[in-house]
């Protein structure tokens, strides 16, 4: 049997296609600012929602072929893996097309916090400012988060709020997909009651009112201290008052049987 050598297409179809590696893989964050995280009602799913702060940071870069955005979130005193917390914002100006990364998806610690969309918007507006017209790549939805009917629900409202196109190929609605869009339909908003941006002096004061509640309660607590000393001493007064007064009913008591049984 002799060997029939493949054609060119063949070949070319067979050769593993060229890896373009992007610029600036390097690249952290520059620029920090303190996010508030408003305290919501309990979710029967993620749990408690306090009151928390977190920091957002970010940079980018502009470049004749490649223009980047990389945003983090990170949250103090808690470690999350490093999949989570940030989102790429990828430009390629030959192709005038916008990629959204990771390509595992967007994966926010905490969840259910405002967080994603508030990421999501930043990266918009950033892309909207300068490339309008620019197209954001289509892309396939993982099937594990279609497993479970709420998260689900949850991840097609947050893409369809930022102005994507999601549509089902199976009745189940397992085989997801969002579709291409220009940058210039897409929505920059991000529910400001659930996360707002917090200045230096905005922060500062809110520190200082922080003190003065402090204070105050410091003041309000030595008052019901001194309080509650005194109604024990006055407790104590009146213990050994009544303490006196049995003892001295007790010996009249007595003094009166002995007397009655003498006669």
């Amino acid at each position: 049997m002799t060997d029939t050598p493949a054609s060119p297409d063949t070949t070319a179809e067979t050769e593993a296609a060229p890896v373009v590696e992007l610029p600036w893989a390097d690249v952290h964050v520059e620029h920090r600012r303190l996010l508030r995280l408003a305290p919501l009602q309990t979710d029967r799913t993620t749990g408690a929602r306090p009151l928390r702060f977190v920091e957002f940071g970010y940079a980018h870069r502009l470049g004749k072929e490649h223009s980047l955005m990389r945003m983090s979130i990170t949250l103090p005193g808690q470690r999350v893996h490093k999949e989570q917390n940030h989102l790429d914002v990828w430009v390629d100006h030959g192709t005038q097309r916008v990629h959204f990364g990771p390509d595992s998806g967007l994966q926010i610690e905490p969840m259910n916090r405002g967080l994603g969309r508030f990421l999501a918007a930043q990266g918009i507006n950033w892309a909207k400012q300068r490339w309008p017209g620019y197209t954001v790549d289509g892309t396939d939805l993982n099937n594990k988060d279609a497993l479970n009917e709420d998260t689900r629900l949850r991840r097609d409202h947050f893409l369809r709020m930022q102005g994507f196109d999601v549509v089902y190929a199976d009745a189940q609605h397992l085989k997801g997909s969002v579709k291409e869009v220009r940058v210039g339909d897409l929505l920059g908003d991000w529910n400001a009651e659930k996360v707002q941006r917090v200045d230096i002096i905005e922060a500062a004061q809110m520190l200082q009112q922080a003190e003065q509640k402090l204070a105050e309660q410091e003041v309000k607590l030595k008052q019901h201290e001194e309080r509650v000393s005194q109604y024990r001493r006055e407790d104590a007064g009146l213990r050994f008052t009544i303490t006196c007064l049995v003892a001295f009913a007790v010996f009249q008591a007595g003094l009166l049987i002995w007397i009655a049984t003498q006669r």
